[in-house]
Protein backbone atom coordinates (compact mmCIF):
# COMPACT_ATOMS: atom_id res chain seq x y z
CA UNK A 1 0.00 0.00 0.00
CA UNK A 2 1.29 3.45 -0.85
CA UNK A 3 0.60 6.70 0.94
CA UNK A 4 0.34 10.17 -0.54
CA UNK A 5 2.26 13.29 0.41
CA UNK A 6 0.70 16.71 -0.07
CA UNK A 7 2.27 20.05 0.83
CA UNK A 8 0.28 23.28 0.96
CA UNK A 9 0.27 26.68 2.61
CA UNK A 10 -1.19 27.85 5.88
CA UNK A 11 -0.90 31.31 7.37
CA UNK A 12 -0.37 30.33 11.03
CA UNK A 13 1.52 27.21 12.14
CA UNK A 14 0.24 27.32 15.72
CA UNK A 15 -3.39 27.52 14.55
CA UNK A 16 -2.66 24.65 12.15
CA UNK A 17 -1.14 22.59 14.98
CA UNK A 18 -4.18 23.22 17.17
CA UNK A 19 -6.57 22.25 14.38
CA UNK A 20 -4.85 19.29 12.73
CA UNK A 21 -3.38 17.93 15.96
CA UNK A 22 -6.00 18.93 18.50
CA UNK A 23 -9.30 18.95 16.60
CA UNK A 24 -8.65 16.33 13.91
CA UNK A 25 -6.38 14.19 16.11
CA UNK A 26 -3.54 13.92 13.58
CA UNK A 27 -0.09 13.13 14.98
CA UNK A 28 2.56 15.76 14.37
CA UNK A 29 5.78 14.75 12.65
CA UNK A 30 8.87 16.73 11.75
CA UNK A 31 8.82 20.50 11.71
CA UNK A 32 10.89 23.65 11.44
CA UNK A 33 9.96 27.26 12.10
CA UNK A 34 8.34 27.45 8.61
CA UNK A 35 6.56 24.07 8.19
CA UNK A 36 5.09 21.11 10.06
CA UNK A 37 4.22 17.56 8.96
CA UNK A 38 1.16 15.64 10.10
CA UNK A 39 0.01 12.05 9.78
CA UNK A 40 -3.29 12.83 8.05
CA UNK A 41 -5.16 9.55 8.55
CA UNK A 42 -2.19 7.51 7.32
CA UNK A 43 -0.93 10.04 4.76
CA UNK A 44 1.66 12.79 5.04
CA UNK A 45 0.70 16.42 4.76
CA UNK A 46 3.24 19.22 5.06
CA UNK A 47 1.89 22.60 6.05
CA UNK A 48 4.18 25.46 5.02
CA UNK A 49 3.87 29.12 5.90
CA UNK A 50 2.79 31.07 2.84
CA UNK A 51 -0.13 32.44 0.85
CA UNK A 52 -3.12 30.11 0.94
CA UNK A 53 -4.40 28.97 -2.46
CA UNK A 54 -7.66 30.39 -3.76
CA UNK A 55 -10.74 28.16 -3.69
CA UNK A 56 -14.29 28.45 -4.96
CA UNK A 57 -17.43 26.32 -4.69
CA UNK A 58 -17.32 25.23 -8.32
CA UNK A 59 -17.36 21.42 -8.08
CA UNK A 60 -20.85 20.01 -8.74
CA UNK A 61 -21.22 16.70 -6.92
CA UNK A 62 -24.75 15.39 -6.63
CA UNK A 63 -26.80 18.26 -5.25
CA UNK A 64 -23.82 20.11 -3.76
CA UNK A 65 -21.39 22.69 -5.03
CA UNK A 66 -18.14 21.76 -3.31
CA UNK A 67 -14.99 23.81 -2.72
CA UNK A 68 -12.32 23.31 -5.36
CA UNK A 69 -9.59 22.38 -4.97
CA UNK A 70 -9.83 20.48 -1.69
CA UNK A 71 -7.98 17.87 0.32
CA UNK A 72 -9.82 14.77 1.38
CA UNK A 73 -9.56 11.35 2.90
CA UNK A 74 -11.82 8.29 2.88
CA UNK A 75 -12.44 6.49 6.16
CA UNK A 76 -14.33 3.35 7.11
CA UNK A 77 -17.88 4.36 8.06
CA UNK A 78 -17.45 3.82 11.82
CA UNK A 79 -14.32 6.03 11.92
CA UNK A 80 -16.09 8.66 9.80
CA UNK A 81 -19.07 8.73 12.20
CA UNK A 82 -16.80 9.05 15.25
CA UNK A 83 -14.91 11.95 13.62
CA UNK A 84 -18.17 13.64 12.54
CA UNK A 85 -19.48 13.40 16.11
CA UNK A 86 -16.22 14.84 17.48
CA UNK A 87 -16.23 17.73 14.98
CA UNK A 88 -19.88 18.51 15.73
CA UNK A 89 -19.05 18.55 19.47
CA UNK A 90 -16.14 20.93 18.71
CA UNK A 91 -18.57 23.29 16.99
CA UNK A 92 -16.89 23.07 13.57
CA UNK A 93 -18.50 25.36 11.01
CA UNK A 94 -19.28 22.89 8.23
CA UNK A 95 -19.43 23.97 4.60
CA UNK A 96 -21.44 20.78 4.04
CA UNK A 97 -22.54 19.14 7.30
CA UNK A 98 -22.24 15.39 7.77
CA UNK A 99 -24.60 13.78 5.30
CA UNK A 100 -25.07 10.76 3.02
CA UNK A 101 -25.10 11.15 -0.73
CA UNK A 102 -25.84 8.73 -3.56
CA UNK A 103 -27.97 6.64 -1.16
CA UNK A 104 -28.76 3.24 -2.63
CA UNK A 105 -26.48 3.87 -5.63
CA UNK A 106 -23.00 2.59 -6.43
CA UNK A 107 -20.59 4.81 -4.52
CA UNK A 108 -22.99 5.57 -1.65
CA UNK A 109 -20.98 7.62 0.82
CA UNK A 110 -21.08 9.79 3.86
CA UNK A 111 -19.36 13.15 3.49
CA UNK A 112 -18.61 16.38 5.30
CA UNK A 113 -16.76 19.53 4.24
CA UNK A 114 -15.12 22.12 6.45
CA UNK A 115 -12.14 24.48 6.34
CA UNK A 116 -8.95 24.59 8.37
CA UNK A 117 -8.09 27.87 10.15
CA UNK A 118 -6.26 29.12 7.03
CA UNK A 119 -9.32 28.52 4.84
CA UNK A 120 -8.12 25.31 3.15
CA UNK A 121 -11.16 23.11 2.38
CA UNK A 122 -11.19 19.52 3.62
CA UNK A 123 -13.59 16.71 2.76
CA UNK A 124 -13.87 13.56 4.82
CA UNK A 125 -15.77 10.67 3.26
CA UNK A 126 -17.02 7.50 4.89
CA UNK A 127 -17.76 4.19 3.18
CA UNK A 128 -19.41 1.11 4.66
CA UNK A 129 -17.67 -0.99 2.02
CA UNK A 130 -14.34 0.32 0.75
CA UNK A 131 -14.88 -1.69 -2.45
CA UNK A 132 -17.53 0.92 -3.27
CA UNK A 133 -14.99 3.76 -3.47
CA UNK A 134 -14.49 3.21 -7.21
CA UNK A 135 -17.94 1.74 -7.97
CA UNK A 136 -19.69 3.00 -11.08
Amino acid sequence: MSIFHLAYHVDDLEAARAFYGGVLGCNEGRSTDTWVDFNFFGHQISLHLGPVFATANTGKVGEHMVPMPHLGVILPQEEWRALADRLEAEGIDFTIPPTTRFAGEPGEQSTMFFHDPAGNPIEIKGFRDMAGVFAT
